[in-house]
């Protein structure tokens, strides 16, 4: 009914603009057309209006009805990777020994002989203390930095003495002249060795101022040097 309402609204007014008037209908001039033009569009606007609500309402329920019946074609939410647990990095001071060679020095000492040297103080080495940072991760060392150095024991320098003392000449001994009896030397027999300051073998280059003529047997100490071949027998 309202669009037959409507038809006949749009129709008259538009009829009333054209001839100017419609006394049948009630419309004496054009601004009676307006009129049934604007009744006309306010019939369509409220019926339109009052249509709207049970569109409206009935929207939600067919567009549940054709959700729950299509089928779901959204993508699913991926399933994401948990995180790896991060590895732990820990620190750690180390300390690390190392040897420290010990000198040596030389001291002479006038009391002692030429010649003899004896370690009169014994070297020590010492000791160098590194304190290092060291990182690990995972339990696994990857780094370390030198953080201190300290001796932690001093070496000991090993001391030698030498002894510059220089020997003394030995003087050479005077031969003990033994007298005899008769006058001939006991270190001697077989001959008579006289008994003198020095005594040659006879014939020799000696000069004396004794000679030994012959031969005799060293049986004591060859106190003149007579025997020079070492065979026991003087003057030979």
């Amino acid at each position: 009914m309202l669009a037959i309402a409507v038809l006949v609204a749009v129709a008259l007014g538009i009829f009333t603009l054209i001839k100017g008037a419609t006394p049948i209908a009630g419309m004496r001039s054009r601004k009676s057309g307006l009129g049934a033009l604007g009744a006309a569009l306010l019939l369509l606007v409220g019926g339109a209006a009052g249509a709207t609500p049970a569109t409206t309402n009935d929207a939600p329920s067919a567009l549940l009805q054709a959700d729950s019946a299509a089928p779901s074609t959204a993508p699913q939410a991926e399933k994401r990777t948990p995180s790896p647990t991060p590895t732990p990095t820990t620190f750690e001071e180390v300390n690390v020994d190392t040897p420290i060679p010990f000198e040596r020095a030389v001291a002479d000492d006038p009391a002692i002989a030429e010649g003899t040297t004896t370690v009169t103080t014994p070297g020590v080495e010492g000791t160098l203390r590194t304190t290092y940072s060291v990182t690990y991760v995972g339990g696994t060392e990857i780094s370390r930095e030198v953080v201190r150095e300290s001796v932690a024991v001093a070496p000991v320098t090993e001391v030698t003495t030498r002894g510059t003392l220089k020997p003394q000449p030995v003087a050479k001994p005077v031969p003990l002249v033994q007298t005899g009896g008769n006058g001939c030397d006991p270190n001697y027999s077989g001959a008579c060795v006289p008994v003198a300051s020095d005594v040659d073998c006879a014939g020799g280059s000696g000069d004396g101022p004794k000679y030994l003529s012959g031969s005799a047997r060293v049986v004591g100490s060859d106190i003149y040097d007579l025997d020079r071949d070492g065979n026991g027998i003087a003057c030979d």
